[in-house]
């Protein structure tokens, strides 16, 4: 009996960099499914609705990244409250009967790397950076954080936009000045979402006692910021224990297999990144 193609992808503009195909390919090794391929597409938004209507039956899933995680939603049938909470997409879902189904797992990607490392609740928290990403850090910290979350930010624009988020997620979000950020350090949880370089300038300022860091960035990897921090002794997650755990849950929806590979994809992280 032949096996049933089954596919998947990530798409994005630029993709070449994505560590998906890798992450994903590894976990269908391990686990024999011999049947499923995961790809990668350059894909800009004005390919993307192209692209969506040429797929056969043999596509079960899409793993999506810039710039295409707001403007896919217009073409689904669905999404979930997980993915409009931030008005977000980075994972589709074809279901046997042809609706495409919208889903954000960063925002569980989070919340589980974060419990992993021990980190349940905490009673505040900051963030750095007011991008994409941060909108997801907020709605993982409704979840998590007690209390408030300070948002350090570049302009008033964007500071509205944060307190916005904390508002429509429930999060009780102050900002403060990116000339400030420093003050981020006192917190028992500091989420830096910014880009490669972006909170080099602050390293000297990390103090002896600190909390635990989330830094997205995962190549170069440590970040600046990450080895003071353990230089000092404090916990610190990366970019890469974001994209392992996401991948997790775009796994298990696409293949509908719940076999444990966060292991194996983060050893496939590790090789690819080396």
């Amino acid at each position: 009996m032949v096996a049933i193609e089954r596919r998947a992808a990530v798409l994005g503009s630029p993709i070449a960099h994505s560590l998906s195909p890798q992450l994903h390919n590894a976990a269908y090794e391990a686990l024999g499914l011999d049947e499923w391929t995961y790809d990668r597409f350059e894909i800009d938004e004005a390919a993307l609705p192209g692209f969506l209507s040429g797929l056969g039956p043999e596509w079960a899933g899409l793993s999506l990244t810039m710039p295409l995680k707001r403007a896919v939603i217009a073409l689904l049938d669905e999404i979930t409250d997980a993915a409009a909470s931030v008005e977000a997409v980075n994972t589709v879902v074809f279901r046997a009967d042809g609706r495409k189904v919208g889903d954000n797992t960063d925002i569980p990607g989070l919340v589980a790397a974060l419990r992993e490392r021990g980190v349940e609740r905490v009673d505040s928290a900051a963030v750095l950076g007011a991008g994409a990403t941060a909108s997801s850090a907020l709605a993982a910290l409704a979840r998590i954080c007690t209390g408030e979350v300070v948002a350090y930010v570049r302009s008033e624009q964007r500071a509205e936009e944060m307190r916005g988020w904390g508002e429509r997620l429930g999060v009780c979000v102050r900002t403060a000045d990116w000339a400030d950020a420093v003050r981020a350090f006192d917190a028992p949880l500091v989420i830096s979402t910014t880009p490669k370089g972006g909170t080099d300038h602050l390293v000297s300022d990390v103090p002896g006692q600190v909390g635990t860091l989330f830094d997205v960035v995962y190549d170069p990897w440590p970040t600046p910021l990450a080895a003071a921090w353990q230089e000092r002794g404090g916990p610190v997650l990366s970019g890469l224990d974001l994209l392992v755990h996401q991948a997790v849950f775009q796994f298990e929806q696409f293949t509908g297999d719940t076999r444990p590979v966060l292991d194996v994809m983060r050893e496939a992280g590790l090789k690819a990144l080396s």
